[in-house]
């Protein structure tokens, strides 16, 4: 039988999403029905290092925040208790493990369980605290739509739709100028924002990391719209499109505590396909506007979906467990499995053929 509850914590790390207050507002709501007190962890894991962060949550806490965006709680990718960076007098950096405060902090604030709401690093961190005996219960929060075991992750579909809105606004200025414009989205190491826009939004050429790209088979999509009287094209990358034995571009590497920022390909490919076409281009780095401002009606919907979920599943007892949509359901996964690899896009999947049937290119030499 599962130890009554009385009080719980929330947490959001890594990046921002739509959809996160919605999720916090679920979270508290529920809690509160059932008797629990909520205490905000501010900053991913800062409030369980100093406590001074930490903050209840209350009904007039979380009233009006579902449809806005960001995070009442505050959000980090470089909050990781086990590769803490300490920053010396003397400028000198030193990576610290502070995981045994944090634990400290939970049981010395009479934590029953932990609602932590992240991507793959942050639900990993969560994993690793699990391991070391504490009480989570997951939620899965990414733009990127990586995450296994989870049919989608709240905050995909509003990335999507800006990203769709923005190619949409880009096809009447291309045509007007007679130009080739190339836009960088987001998803790093995934292509499911870069593949679901694009498909939308008609591109002509649509670049994902699961398909390293020739550039010659870009630029002779470009050229035969040109040859049939179409003298403009719309090329959506995703920041780790990579061409065929290249690498990926970073904007910065891989700093102590954190990770590399992918970045900068949008330019490779539009220098390239003007010099090798003629054609003028032009390159629109979208970054986040795909994570700000309201979450769509679908977001909204799972992420307090998820929320609620979260609080179901901790008063069962279930602990370990990542939230997932398997639909028409919200049902539980393994922190294990959902963490255990990135969930990037099938070569065989329905949205790659029907982009294929349309004549999209997808950088690859496809017979036609």
């Amino acid at each position: 039988m599962a130890l009554p509850i009385r009080r719980i914590a929330v947490n959001t790390g890594g990046g921002d999403a739509p959809g996160l207050n919605a999720v916090i507002r679920a979270v508290v709501l529920s809690a509160l029905r059932r008797g629990w007190e909520v205490l905000g962890i501010r900053k991913g894991y800062e409030g369980l290092i100093d406590t001074s962060q930490i903050l209840p949550l209350t009904r007039d806490s979380v009233r009006g925040i579902t449809h806005v965006g960001g995070t009442i709680l505050g959000t980090t990718n470089k909050g990781d208790p086990y590769r803490r960076v300490v920053e010396h007098p003397d400028g000198t950096r030193e990576v610290i493990d502070v995981s045994a405060r944090v634990i400290e902090n939970f049981h010395r604030l009479e934590l029953d369980a932990l609602i932590a709401i992240g991507g793959d690093g942050s639900l990993q961190i969560a994993y690793h605290f699990f391991e070391q005996g504490l009480p989570v219960v997951g939620v899965p929060k990414t733009i990127d739509n990586d995450l296994s075991h989870t049919v989608v992750t709240f905050g995909f579909d509003t990335a999507v739709t800006v990203a769709t809105e923005a190619l949409d606004r880009l096809h009447s200025t291309a045509e007007a100028h007679e130009r080739v414009m190339v836009v960088e989205v987001m998803g790093r190491y995934a292509g499911w924002i870069a593949l679901n826009s694009g498909l939308a939004a008609s591109c002509d050429v649509i670049l994902i990391p699961e398909i390293p790209f020739d550039y010659e088979a870009v630029c002779a999509k470009i050229l035969e719209r040109e040859a049939a009287g179409r003298h403009f094209s719309i090329v959506v990358a995703a920041e780790g499109a990579r061409p065929i034995g290249g690498t990926y571009v970073m904007r910065t590497p891989a700093q102590p505590g954190g990770q590399a920022r992918l970045g900068g390909i949008g330019e490779q490919v539009a220098e390239e396909i003007a010099r090798r076409t003629g054609k003028e281009c032009r390159v629109v780095v979208l970054g986040h506007l795909q994570r700000g401002g309201a979450p769509t009606t679908f977001d909204r919907l799972i992420a307090l979906r998820f929320g609620a979920a979260a609080v179901r599943v901790a008063a069962e007892g279930q602990f370990g467990v990542m939230v997932a949509l398997d639909p028409p359901d919200v049902r539980t996964v393994p922190l294990a499995a959902a963490i255990s690899r990135m969930k990037s896009v099938p070569l065989d999947c329905d949205s790659i053929l029907t982009a294929r049937d349309l004549g999209i290119c997808l950088g690859d030499r496809w017979p036609a």
